[in-house]
């Protein structure tokens, strides 16, 4: 949302908390990648896809602008057009954050609750479908960020710098804009998600409920391997929506309260401002959160990380053990 793009511009303290969560996020994507985590292709590709947006955002919002565009001197990092353009990659990666979200709980929600439905959507197909869409309905619906910066300053032929036109800003149907996207983020979004999670758990209730009272009926033994398999799925997706609801939403509650007034007339001692940037922070620390997740619920991803983990000391290992046993050959011939 553009109330996140606009926070960046004082949180810039907030970078030293990224890096770790560029490496993750690599690793989760490498791990699923490889297909041993006991997860369907669905699933997997789901949670690769939210992995690579988080590695995105990190990439653009961290290292480029909060690291590169700070530390050195370049004309091109500082250059209008390019800084717009960050500031519109940054914003549409923010915003599928949410959607992919959306989308993987909705996915669940059919996988769990709609059996004549599922074997149509729930595949990765209709995923590969569904990216390139929300791309480009969240590239139409920012094309106004476009057109809300100026250069701050022009040396020759050569903008340099962006500040927010106030013109723009302080316009009616501006801030209609902004009330539009916080609404779409804060009830929308947020309320899919609420009501998919609802559905999905109340149906694996009267489910599990069912399944107790027949096989009680049936006098049967054993574990429930299908009810144990759903209760790892719904534990695995109420973790990942929750981390990211408790996440945004304060960013999300505080800005539509505040609206975009709190940047027209910035005050950093302000309340609503501190707590704007706060909630911000909270939203870049989203980006590492699902990683600690798969590994907390998923005991499959944590043997595949150990693994990775120790493949270069393993890797050095053998090849020293390589070494010797070639020494030895040769010098017992």
């Amino acid at each position: 949302m553009l109330c996140y793009t606009r926070g960046r511009f004082a949180m810039r303290e907030c970078a030293a908390t990224q890096p770790p969560s560029e490496t993750a996020n690599l690793l989760t994507i490498v791990i699923l990648s490889r297909g041993r985590c006991g997860l369907s292709k669905c699933i997997s590709a789901y949670m690769m896809t939210m992995a690579a947006t988080d590695f995105t955002v990190i990439v653009i919002n961290v290292i480029l602008y909060e690291i590169l565009m700070y530390r050195l001197s370049n004309k091109f990092l500082y250059s209008t057009s390019f800084l717009i353009a960050v500031i519109y990659l940054l914003d549409i990666t923010l915003e599928f954050s949410q959607w992919s979200t959306v989308a993987f709980t909705f996915d669940r929600y059919v996988a769990m609750c709609c059996p004549k439905l599922q074997p149509k959507y729930c595949r990765v197909k209709t995923l590969n479908i569904l990216v390139p869409i929300i791309l480009i309905l969240l590239c139409v619906e920012n094309i106004p960020l476009l057109l809300l910066f100026e250069p701050r300053q022009i040396i020759g032929s050569i903008s340099l710098g962006v500040r927010p036109r106030l013109d723009i800003l302080t316009s009616p149907m501006f801030g209609t804009f902004i009330k539009l996207k916080t609404i779409q983020c804060l009830f929308i979004a947020f309320g899919l998600i609420f009501l998919f999670n609802g559905l999905t758990v109340r149906h694996i209730l009267l489910v599990s409920k069912a399944r107790r009272a027949f096989r009680s009926q049936r006098s049967a033994d054993g574990r429930d391997m299908e009810m144990e398999s759903r209760r790892k799925s719904i534990i695995l997706l109420i973790s990942v929506s929750g981390s990211f609801t408790l996440l945004w939403l304060p960013v999300s509650v505080t800005y539509f309260i505040t609206s975009y007034n709190v940047y027209v007339n910035r005050d950093y001692t302000s309340p609503a401002f501190i707590a704007v940037q706060i909630g911000t922070l909270l939203t870049y620390l989203s980006s590492c959160s699902n990683t600690s997740i798969y590994a907390a619920t998923q005991s499959k991803f944590r043997e595949e990380l150990k693994t990775l983990l120790k493949f270069p000391l393993s890797f050095i290992v053998n090849l020293v053990k390589k070494k010797s046993n070639q020494s030895k050959s040769f010098l017992s011939k």
